[in-house]
């Protein structure tokens, strides 16, 4: 069912399909269901219903406002022509290949939604719908489909701290023993609850910023990548507070250092080959998966306001930080904003992929991916040619060598990326204009909510936010 938009009634055999999920859910101690979107702000918004009411839900969708669309994160509204009013409504509906017993929230499950009109048309501003069908296009156009994960990065705080201050719970170097040896507890239950879930986890490590750790999950298709991503962070959260932590996904906690990233993994696949390997072009692509990472690498300045949407995010976003801030790409370069990676021989025909690295947590995965791939898909269609690789670290290239290459600062401020994307028709039309006139109105406010803040102001403004 995942691959089709909800329709009113509930999609053949899947009201029945609900009343017997009821039956297992009751026997196995769940008491309700959450239902769960990303808005265009990058927050998870939900609605709950009891688990008795996952057949109505699953027939007739649960009731929810459309002016989420427009929410920031600090919850104040924004308006376009069309979203922000307090008139209307939608209806949630559960995708049912996707629910999940939450094993950190004993007695709930949850499940990702769609969402559609009172009329039964999908919502223009749906996230996921544009996902999806990003995916399906892209299969009915070019007999591709995709391969893709979401990084997880996170800091994990002391629950007793005073008021929002950040004061680190584990102590010890980057990626060092110690830290793992101070959350043993909490990080053993966390990975058997992925495991109970149905999360495959590939890495679980410190990381390089205080209090900082990542996880790794298998790729599936974007929208179940997209989904897990949602999921794994709600998981994260759960045991953490168990445990007395309190975590945040933030793109930066701290006006300085190191800020949280959400690489995004993706590959194109054709008839079960992966064209990330295999090929003639450069480190085995084929000639259709380097124009795919030319589109990709040419609409970078556009797709920041997709993927890194936050004030917060140009914290994180500076150079020699390994967030990849110029539009260069390399094989394995951690400071290139694409990394190529091959894989291992011997596996590099299912291992290798792209690594897109300006991407935080505060990004809809939905529109993330779905942005990505319409970027990459039209340097495919066009036949972009992949320029030179960028090797070690692209702040160190003088202006004339940079200007050659065609590498350049992605934008510095959240204003400079909205502009960059109002002036992309292609990623404006893959969004459409309903959800287009969103973003850049949700972005435009973020700006304004931080104006006359410095940068530790305006990592304070979003600290427990994501």
């Amino acid at each position: 069912m995942s691959d089709s938009d909800p329709v009113p009634g509930g999609r053949p055999g899947e009201v029945e399909r609900a009343t017997a999920l009821t039956g297992e859910l009751t026997g196995r101690g769940v008491h309700g269901v959450v239902l769960a979107y990303v808005d265009t702000a990058g927050i998870a918004r939900v609605k709950t219903v009891p688990t008795a009411g996952l057949a109505a839900a699953a027939a007739w969708g649960v009731g929810m406002s459309p002016v989420f669309d427009t929410f920031l994160a600090d919850d104040s509204i924004v308006t376009t022509d069309v979203l922000g009013s307090p008139d209307g409504d939608l209806r949630l509906y559960p995708d049912l290949d996707r629910l999940t017993v939450l094993a950190a929230q004993p007695g709930w499950a949850w499940a990702p939604v769609d969402r559609i009109t009172q009329e039964g048309a999908p919502h223009p501003a749906c996230g996921r719908t544009v996902l999806r069908r990003t995916v399906a296009r892209a299969a009915e156009r070019h007999g591709i489909t995709f391969r893709a994960a979401v990084e997880i990065e996170w800091v994990v705080g002391r629950g007793d701290a005073d008021g929002d201050a950040f004061v680190p719970a584990v102590s010890g170097p980057a990626y060092g023993a110690t830290r793992q040896i101070e959350l043993s507890d909490c990080a053993a239950d966390l990975l058997a609850a992925l495991a109970a879930q149905g999360v495959d986890v590939e890495q679980f490590h410190p990381e390089y910023a205080a209090g900082q750790f990542e996880i790794s999950v298998g790729a599936l298709g974007p929208v179940a990548a997209a989904d897990h991503s949602v999921l794994v962070r709600q998981t994260i959260r759960a045991v953490s507070r168990r445990h007395g932590l309190r975590v945040s996904f933030a793109p930066a906690v701290l006006g300085r250092g190191v800020g949280n990233g959400g690489h995004l993994h993706l590959s194109a696949w054709r008839g079960g080959t992966n064209l990330h390997a295999g090929g003639t072009g450069r480190y085995g692509m084929t000639a259709e998966a380097e124009s795919f990472v030319a589109g990709i690498l040419g609409r970078l300045p556009a797709l920041t306001a997709m993927t890194a949407p936050s004030p917060a995010s140009h914290l994180r976003l500076r150079p020699s930080q390994w967030a990849g801030v110029f539009t260069a790409w390399g094989r394995e370069t951690r400071e290139a904003a694409l990394r190529i990676v091959t894989g291992t021989a011997g596996i590099r025909d299912r291992a290798a992929n792209l690594e897109v690295k300006p991407v935080d947590l505060a990004a809809n995965p939905y529109l993330a991916l779905a942005s990505v791939i319409a970027a990459g898909l039209d340097g495919l269609s066009s036949s972009a040619p992949l320029p030179e690789e960028t090797t070690g670290d692209p702040a160190r290239l003088d202006a004339t060598e940079a200007a050659a290459r065609g590498v350049r600062r992605l934008p510095v401020t959240l204003t400079e990326s909205v502009e960059a994307f109002r002036a992309d028709g292609v990623l404006r039309e893959a969004l459409g204009p309903v959800l287009a006139d969103a973003v850049i109105a949700v972005r435009l406010g973020e700006a304004r909510s931080v104006e006359g803040l410095d940068d530790d102001g305006v990592a304070a403004a979003y600290r427990w936010t994501y």
